[in-house]
């Protein structure tokens, strides 16, 4: 196996380089940050990359995101995120982007070596290593519906209430309107959840499910 690690303590970067060594496995290169990171990837194309999530300049979230970038650019690399550090916006996304080929490991919970490269053979090999605290918080957090974030305060309340099994008269009377103007909301609600009509989608139980979901 052929690894890459995005690591900026040294000590840790070191430790981890020598760890691998003396599991067969070859360090093709250890860098500092993320920019660094991706141009070796892209020349060198590893089997992995072992990735920290804050790095330099920053020091916020350019392991993440140059995590992200590798596994839309090469599929076919393993991604292994090793820190400190639970990010559930962006552990959702790279778990969301394909099963398989990715890990999230926090780097006070190894408990042995042999875990940690138990998880990234795993990881190279096509499957996943998630580390029990950071499912906890993905559970724990729900996940951001780019297009629920789209709706208004009415339309959210109109989606609400479409939730809780309404019809378009029924709320049109909870909420004192005209059928007509609840009806123009419901299109909205529709358009900015991306749902357009279908023969085999009820657009209806489509929304409430995104909804129930977030």
């Amino acid at each position: 196996m052929r690894v890459v690690i995005a690591e900026d303590n040294a000590l840790l970067r070191h430790g981890v380089t020598l760890l691998l060594g003396e599991h067969g496995i070859e360090v093709v290169a250890a860098v500092t940050d993320a920019d660094e990171l991706l141009r070796v990837v892209a020349a060198e194309r590893p089997d992995a990359a072992v990735v920290d999530v804050r790095m330099p300049p920053t020091h916020t979230d350019e392991g993440l995101r140059a995590a992200l970038t590798i596994r839309s650019a090469y599929p076919e690399i393993a991604v292994l995120v090793f820190s400190q550090w639970v990010e559930t916006s962006y552990a959702r996304r790279l778990l969301s982007e394909r099963t398989g080929r990715v890990g999230y490991l926090l780097k006070d919970r190894i408990v042995s070596t042999d875990e940690f490269v138990g998880a990234l053979h795993r990881v190279a090999g096509g499957g996943t290593a998630l580390d029990p605290e950071v499912v906890r918080q993905l559970l724990a957090a729900p996940a951001v519906d780019p297009g629920l974030s789209r709706l208004s305060s009415r339309e959210r309340e109109i989606l609400g209430l479409l939730a809780e099994g309404r019809s378009n008269v029924a709320i049109a009377e909870t909420l004192h309107l005209a059928e007509r103007s609840v009806e123009k909301h419901v299109t909205a609600i529709f358009t900015k959840l991306d749902l357009p009509q279908a023969r085999t989608d009820h657009r209806r139980v489509l929304a409430v499910l995104r909804y129930l979901r977030s």
